[in-house]
């Protein structure tokens, strides 16, 4: 072969790999919604020093913590393994399960239909599918939105009803996670609701995912499309994404873990590593510690930061709180206890600092994060830890009185 074939041979590698590298790189930005690491805070404003304590106390994989104040964040930090029994560290750049965090967007999403006329607040559900209302239970004919989204609608996640159903779903093999939604709340709407709607506060995640089907019929669209293209690409939440947060077959997050035989277990993504995918509305997103900050900030600001997603009167509405939650001592972590609820997101006073906070709590057994905001001060913190349970709990609140008590004045 002459010097200039090999040359030439050279220069057609080389220009091939190139295009290999931009359309993989390509392919991976869409899967993951732009990702992108950012770098970890350094100096007075990192918070490694105060969360590292925490991992042996409480038995905690990894630990992230933000504190944000006036439209930026103050303090930031993360600490921790990615998986239990490896030595791989986390940053506050990796990817984190906020569960019923989730809430909140599903109910944002909603308000955005609302105020496009598409959606009222008393839109009832047998109005939304009303080929279904020949083979409405008792009690359903009076189901609103608002009472779906402030968990008043008399629903609850019977344990054994909704688990023949979650089972159930995994036999449709030609339906998607749309047609997925409709088929479930098709079956549940012939059973009667347990109590009388707008009487009491019943938690239902299964409540959710028929207002995130109710969304999913006026718009045509799955629920999955319209979050990524009407929240996280306009808040710029780059990380966020659905389901299990590490890619199939790595450890590129930190992973969830459950609890087996007093140990913790990391979870590598697949179908026992989160909630199955149909109940997205009500708790299946995952996003970096500082993608969350960033939609505390957007949130704190009640409007008067853009994106301009909706009205400032109708996130006043979001956060207004609409039943009283009856105190509950054996509630899982994640849901709510006591204080009141609004759409999407609770209102609970904390004996360390003077209240009302916003807030919400998220997991999905596996994983914890807690959000808790001052619109008054315009103050907040997000917390997120890759395990679930009592300790966990104990640990995200604790650490929320010691951040206020360091930042909160």
């Amino acid at each position: 072969m002459t010097r200039r074939k090999k040359m030439l041979r050279l220069l057609c590698c080389l220009i091939c790999a190139a295009v290999l590298a931009i359309l993989t790189s390509g392919n991976a930005r869409a899967q993951r919604v732009m990702y992108e690491r950012p770098k970890m805070a350094k100096g007075p404003s990192a918070l490694e020093v105060i969360l590292e304590p925490y991992l042996d106390k409480y038995d905690l994989p990894a630990l992230g913590a933000a504190v944000v104040r006036d439209g930026k964040i103050q303090a930031m930090g993360a600490v921790g393994t990615k998986a239990a029994g490896q030595q791989i560290p986390v940053t506050t750049g990796d990817r984190f399960h906020i569960g019923s965090d989730t809430k909140a967007m599903t109910a944002l999403l909603a308000a955005m239909y609302v105020e496009a006329g598409k959606l009222r607040w008393d839109s009832k559900v047998e109005e939304i599918f009303p080929e279904l209302k020949k083979t409405l239970a008792a009690g359903w004919g009076q189901v609103t939105l608002e009472g779906l989204l402030s968990h008043t609608s008399g629903i609850l996640d019977d344990g054994e009803r909704f688990g023949k159903l979650l089972q159930g779903s995994f036999e449709q093999g030609d339906l998607d996670l749309r047609g997925l939604r409709y088929w479930m709340l098709s079956k549940f709407l012939t059973q009667p609701i347990a109590a009388a709607p707008r009487k009491q506060f019943a938690y239902s995640n299964i409540g959710y995912m028929i207002a995130g089907a109710m969304i999913e019929r006026v718009a045509g669209r799955s629920w999955e499309e319209l979050m990524l293209e009407r929240v996280f690409v306009p808040l710029r939440l780059r990380s966020a994404g659905f389901g299990p947060q590490s890619t199939v077959g790595t450890i590129d997050a930190p992973l969830p873990h459950k609890i087996v035989d007093g140990n913790a277990k990391p979870m590598l993504a697949g179908p026992n590593a989160d909630n199955p995918l149909v109940l997205g509305p009500a708790g299946t997103v995952h996003m970096s510690l500082q993608d969350f900050a960033r939609w505390a900030i957007w949130n704190l600001g009640r409007g008067k930061r853009g994106p301009g997603l909706v009205r400032a009167e109708t996130l006043a509405r979001l956060t207004t709180p609409v039943v009283d939650i009856p105190p509950g001592k054996d509630a899982a972590p994640g849901t709510p206890s006591g204080g009141r609820y609004a759409l999407g997101w609770g209102e609970r006073e904390y004996p360390w600092a003077k209240g009302p906070f916003l807030t919400h709590a998220g997991s999905n057994g596996m994983n914890l994060a807690h959000i808790v905001l001052d619109p008054r001060t315009d103050f907040g913190m997000v917390l997120m830890t890759n395990i679930g349970g009592k300790k966990a709990d104990e640990a995200l609140r604790g650490l929320e009185e010691e951040l206020h008590k360091r930042y909160g004045k």
